[in-house]
């Protein structure tokens, strides 16, 4: 069967009413936390870890979906209204889109930014949906040393691409490599770290660090910052619509987006905002109006809120077809997947066709939901952005514990959840990334078992590691991974720090 064949089955899978209305409370729940500030579609998608526990696997996972497309879309509205980017990915949008709602123009800003994200969320998933199968069957001649090769890229990525430091992101995943360590050892059954306790003797769950250290952790740290005082929100005046003009400049500021966010997304060292930065970039230099850079340039809105969307999917494609997260939503989504007995990859496609198939066809179908939904809702959507935070964040601690004790109804799970939440708290205040965290626990306890299986089948000779042609390939790119995202960010935020210099002026 081709890949189209899969995705027609997959469209099949995605539109049975129970999917679809998943789809429409992932994307409903993903637009409003991407609306409020400090809410990210990692910390939704963490809360609903523990509750969709007992529901059906394809439905909760094309939630999670949905929650982050929509999430993608939600921060636009933050950026351009409030001029608070969510998410570091937003902060160009929040550049130019916010100038744009000062002048009056806050609904062509938010147009741009909802058709530019459906325009590149569309073409990124059907990229996805092509680009996927040739992945696996490359992935399919994985051995136990092409798997740990793959597992240290994992490492690199998540200890570079996630926060501005590579030793503090370093430090987080030996963290979480130690608490993969926790529990009883499946090679010889000898118990490691458990200190005698028993409750530690299965290990740590990873829904209760997911949700402590994005929830509890990032709760608290909002809460310590204390009341800085009631933010401006832009009114929208005037019609939403884009004029003649909006149109013709922005079309192509869609298309570069996407074509510039979709393969930085799928890069091991990717990430949004990084594609956002240099879509940023692009535009500013092909515009024929650079003049209004940093006063309200539509295409500084258009290209990066593409690029941002393009970059989602673009996630999905090592996330699905190797189990390797590059954002903190893909760290949580794998841990979503292992929920349910799961392990993205390869042979997840030929052991779970229609539930990745179902995944991938309930983005196009979340997309139209999305345009449909951000547009006529807007002022729905500005109204969250008056919630009290106390009352905010309160809830959200409430969801968080209800949820974990009704996933594990235990007294020492309730301490984990509160010891974890306060260590996300003090990494969050130190400036530690907390994603690196909860990807070494998920993924250690697999580098573990494939280094294993390599060496007892070289009978322990080390340079086995390196002699597969793959395996040396993955390893020299976990190598790179060290330095592309220094060297990419540094240009994108050059640009960025000096168009905020020159608008300060």
């Amino acid at each position: 069967m081709g890949t189209l064949d899969f995705l027609l089955q997959g469209l099949l899978v995605a539109a049975q009413p129970m999917n679809l209305l998943y789809a429409l409370i992932g994307v409903t729940l993903g637009t409003a936390v991407g609306v409020l500030p400090g809410i990210g579609p990692a910390l939704t998608v963490a809360l609903l870890l523990p509750v969709t526990y007992q529901l059906d696997p394809g439905g909760s996972l094309i939630m999670f979906a949905g929650i982050y497309y929509g999430g993608m879309y939600g921060g636009s509205t933050t950026s351009i209204l409030l001029n608070t980017p969510g998410e570091s990915s937003s902060i160009v949008t929040a550049l130019e889109g916010n100038k744009m709602a000062r002048a009056g123009r806050g609904g062509p800003a938010l147009a741009t930014a909802a058709i530019g994200s459906f325009v590149a969320g569309l073409i990124a998933t059907l990229g996805l949906a092509f680009v996927a199968p040739y992945i696996v069957k490359l992935a399919l001649v994985f051995g136990p040393r092409e798997y740990f090769a793959l597992m240290v890229l994992a490492f690199v990525t998540v200890s570079s691409a996630f926060g501005d430091s590579t030793l503090r992101g370093l430090t987080s995943l030996f963290i979480g490599l130690t608490l993969a360590c926790i529990g009883i050892d499946q090679l010889t059954g000898q118990a490691r770290l458990s200190f005698g306790v028993p409750d530690l003797l299965d290990g740590i769950e990873v829904t209760t660090l997911a949700v402590a250290m994005f929830a509890i952790g990032e709760t608290l740290y909002i809460a310590a910052q204390g009341d800085k005082g009631p933010d401006k929100v832009e009114a929208v005046r005037g019609s939403v619509w884009m004029s003649a003009s909006d149109w013709a400049r922005s079309w192509k500021a869609w298309l570069r987006g996407t074509f510039i966010g979709f393969p930085i997304g799928a890069m091991p060292a990717g990430g949004a905002e990084i594609g956002t930065f240099l879509s940023y970039a692009t535009e500013k230099r092909l515009s024929k109006h650079p003049e209004e850079f940093g006063n309200g340039a539509i295409e500084g809105v258009a290209g990066p809120e593409a690029a941002n969307n393009a970059s989602a999917a673009g996630t999905l494609v090592p996330l699905l077809t190797l189990g390797l997260p590059t954002s903190a939503t893909a760290a949580i989504m794998l841990a979503g997947f292992q929920q349910y007995g799961l392990q993205p990859g390869p042979l997840l496609f030929a052991t779970n066709p229609q539930l990745v198939w179902g995944l991938i066809a309930s983005l196009l179908i979340a997309n139209f939901m999305l345009l449909v939904l951000n547009l006529p809702l807007v002022g729905l959507w500005v109204k969250l952005l008056t919630i009290p935070k106390p009352w905010l964040y309160a809830g959200i601690l409430l969801f968080a514990t209800l949820g974990t004790i009704g996933a594990n109804p235990s007294v020492f799970e309730l301490g984990m959840l509160l010891a974890f939440g306060l260590l996300g708290y003090v990494m969050r205040v130190f400036g530690y990334p907390i994603a690196p965290v909860v990807v070494g626990l998920i993924l250690g306890p697999l580098a573990e078992q494939q280094l294993r299986r390599a060496l007892s089948i070289s009978q322990g000779d080390v340079t086995v590691l390196f002699t597969s042609p793959i395996a040396a390939v993955l390893l020299l790119i976990a190598a790179l991974a060290f330095i592309v995202p220094l060297i990419l960010r540094a240009r994108g935020r050059g640009e960025v720090l000096a168009q905020l210099a020159a608008s300060e002026d």
